[in-house]
């Protein structure tokens, strides 16, 4: 200044201050910037929600098909235990027949413990004394 006043500080510090403002072209470029960003997230988004529903359906169908193993697995479970107890039961009706077949023939097991069928390779007579 021609007076020899010092400047005044306030238009040097309003000139920085626009030097450094972002103008309309930077704020439009921002606003491009997250609109382009909002849609890759929504897109994202969908995708997402597509990946969630198609690994819900492949779940579904292998909670399905392990369900039907287990029925599978437990049908054969239940017929091979029904088997094992019908030959039980007919392991016990052939024991009492063949005990009233030994009473009828007046023998008697000399160990009551063992059965003939089920005692080692010794010969089945002498195994019997007469009564």
């Amino acid at each position: 200044m021609p007076n020899g006043q010092p400047e005044d500080p306030i238009p040097h510090l309003l000139r920085e201050i626009r030097e450094r403002m972002a103008t309309k072209d930077d704020i439009a470029r921002i606003d491009m910037s997250v609109a382009d960003l909002r849609s890759d997230l929504h897109s994202l988004g969908a995708n997402v929600a597509s990946d969630i529903h198609e690994l819900d359906a492949k779940i579904d169908a292998t909670r399905k098909d392990l369900s039907e193993q287990i029925v599978g697995l437990r049908r054969a479970i239940i017929d091979y235990h029904s088997s094992v107890i019908g030959h039980g039961n007919i392991i016990a009706d052939l024991e009492a027949r063949f005990r009233r077949v030994e009473q009828s023939l007046g023998l008697e097991i000399t160990n009551s413990n063992e059965l003939p069928y089920a005692s080692s390779r010794e010969c089945q007579h002498t195994k019997y004394r007469a009564a």
